[in-house]
């Protein structure tokens, strides 16, 4: 940014030593220099706004939508996701062990699902992603010719949406360490405005709504906006993959490549790329809406999910998180 300024500096100086020229012509040239410089530092200005220096570990700007996906940039990139996961829950104190009640079990796994034809297991979530994973599980399911080694000895029943809480504690663990786990994770924020567009605010304003979120607490938290730390369990599961919403079609079509499923089949129309670009907007314009108090309440409501999965562009990333106004 200084280069120009810089020459410009120089430029001057050689000339005001210069007897030659004429004051008058020295004067414009002079006044076109210094209109150089400025736009020059204005350029450079909106260069880096429009594209911020990478933060470490930044996990988003490695899934551009403008570049091929690779089966080395998907493992890459799933190295770095499981690499941060690994790191949050080497720091706090969450759940690495499976508890040794069958209730407690079956309530620590009551969002786990599972394709036990195809050895899948999956956390279920809504506004994530999964209507088109599942509609693609569904189409192997019902195709004769794919079926997967299980090393669980218990009845297959085939079909969606058994859940993992079904089982004993031994089919439990068994399964937890043999399927392939899957986990889907998205925005925080944009959860927030998804479950908002779909009716659940009953009347509010955005506003109205997020106060009564951060009234209610984690603890009372609807399905539809309960962290995904809480409902997922990824220190517990210790999932293969983590797919990032806004970048499901490339992701999902290597990672069922690199499962040795059919690449003929027909994957279903993953919509949240378009979705993801939309809420962009929408994101910034509800966020304005928002106080600063109302704003780190919000980072420290999320802040497992925004450690664990690394949200570098949220807008709640940046934020100190409170329980507190300041």
């Amino acid at each position: 940014m200084l280069g120009p300024c810089l020459l410009f500096a120089i430029v001057v100086s050689s000339w005001w030593g210069s007897s030659e020229m004429p004051k008058t012509r020295f004067l414009l040239h002079l006044l076109s220099l210094a209109l150089l410089c400025c736009l020059s530092l204005l350029w450079w200005g909106h260069l880096l706004r429009s594209h911020p220096p990478q933060r470490k570990g930044d996990l988003e700007a490695e899934m551009k939508d403008d570049l091929p996906l690779t089966f080395d940039t998907l493992l890459h990139v799933q190295q770095l996701r499981k690499k941060t996961l690994r790191s949050f829950c080497s720091k706090t104190a969450k759940v690495t062990k499976l508890p040794a009640s069958q209730q407690q079990a079956a309530e620590v796994l009551s969002r786990i699902a599972l394709s036990t034809k195809l050895a899948f297991l999956y956390c279920r979530v809504p506004a994530i992603g999964l209507e088109s994973w599942e509609r693609l599980l569904e189409v192997l399911e019902e195709k004769a010719d794919v079926t997967l080694e299980v090393p669980v000895h218990q009845p297959q029943q085939h079909g969606l949406q058994k859940r993992l809480s079904e089982y004993n504690l031994t089919a439990m663990e068994a399964i937890r360490r043999s399927y392939t786990k899957v986990l889907f994770v998205r925005d925080p924020f944009q959860r927030l405005i998804s479950a908002y567009m779909q009716g659940l605010a009953d009347g509010l304003t955005f506003k109205e709504f997020i106060q009564s979120i951060l009234n209610r607490g984690p603890q009372n938290a609807s399905l539809e906006w309960t962290p995904l730390v809480s409902l997922c369990r990824p220190c517990l599961i210790q999932y293969d993959y983590v797919m990032m919403f806004g970048f499901l079609k490339r992701e999902v079509h290597h990672l069922m490549h690199r499962m040795g499923l059919p690449v003929d089949v027909h994957l279903p129309e993953f919509t949240d790329s378009q979705i993801r670009s939309t809420y962009s907007w929408l994101s910034e314009q509800l966020f304005s809406e928002l106080s600063l108090k109302e704003r780190r309440q919000l980072a420290h409501f999320y802040h497992w999910d925004l450690a664990a999965f690394r949200f570098s562009s949220s807008l709640l990333w940046d934020l100190p998180s409170t329980e507190g106004s300041r």
